[in-house]
């Protein structure tokens, strides 16, 4: 991969599910969706629950395969299929995801430093004890955790905490870039602006890139420094985040923008009798 290849790029994707049984009809989930993503950069992908947003990212990752449309990660072909163990790890070592629920995307029977130890393991299977010892205190150091906080178990830790690990985890096999569904959406808003700044952090000492999924369009402008807009399964406006959210062209973006809630914001209570 050269300077001038997009570090991932989608093209026309299209993702298409038919109904199951007798069932008539089936869910066009995404159509015609076309982004791509810069060494270092943050893309945001903005939209409501059900605009198509986490399924670009289960195509990206693998998770689900395209009906149609191309997906090329590092200079390679996403758009079939992992082929055997090698691949997958190949894979791994390129893009990883944080997801929205630090309490259910790490498994309750390990401790922060196994799971850790795990995923190094898996990706840099020469390293020896003393080196990927020094990998987890490494990664721990990057998230702002503790040897001691990395050696409890997950229940035992608080939200902001456990999403910690799990943005270490994503950072352990050194991927060119992770998607993050809604990775602050779950945590209180002091602790969403500690990952945010840390997120910042990350990618200014790593170059890592940023995919952020999100509803809120607080954290996309404080993110990403470029935004596409997806209704419906479909991109509907794009462009530099700051035009995109100060101007925005579409009634369906300046509906997003207005439904966010401003300072003095007060509703009125309704009598539900």
């Amino acid at each position: 991969m050269n300077k001038e290849t997009p570090l991932v790029s989608a093209k026309q994707l299209r993702k298409y599910y038919p109904a199951r049984g007798r069932q008539k009809g089936g869910v066009l989930a995404v159509e015609s969706v076309d982004f791509q993503l810069e060494q270092g950069h943050c893309l945001g992908i903005v939209g409501e629950s059900g605009s198509g947003k986490t399924t670009v990212a289960k195509m990206l990752l693998g998770i689900e395969t395209p009906t149609a449309g191309t997906i090329n990660v590092a200079g390679r072909d996403r758009s079939i299929s992992a082929r055997g163990s090698s691949e997958r790890r190949k894979r791994g070592r390129e893009l990883q995801m944080v997801f929205q629920d630090p309490y259910t995307s790490l498994d309750p029977r390990q401790t922060g430093w196994s799971c850790l130890r795990e995923v190094i393991q898996l990706h840099f299977p020469d390293q020896t004890r003393s080196q990927v010892e020094s990998r987890i205190m490494e990664l721990g150091s990057q998230v702002g955790l503790a040897a001691d906080q990395l050696r409890v178990r997950p229940h035992s830790l608080s939200g902001g905490q456990r999403q910690r690990v799990a943005i270490a985890r994503a950072l352990a096999s050194k991927p060119h870039a992770i998607i993050l569904d809604e990775a602050v959406s779950g945590l209180d808003v002091s602790i969403q602006a500690q990952i945010l700044n840390l997120l910042v952090d990350i990618k200014r000492e790593t170059g890592v890139a940023y995919l952020f999924i999100s509803h809120d369009l607080a954290v996309i402008r404080q993110m990403a420094g470029y935004i596409i807009v997806m209704e419906s399964g479909r991109v509907v406006e794009e462009g530099e985040t700051a035009r995109v959210l100060d101007n925005p062209q579409k009634g369906y973006t300046r509906m997003l923008r207005e439904s966010v809630p401003g300072p003095g914001w007060a509703p009125k209570r309704r009598n539900l009798a």
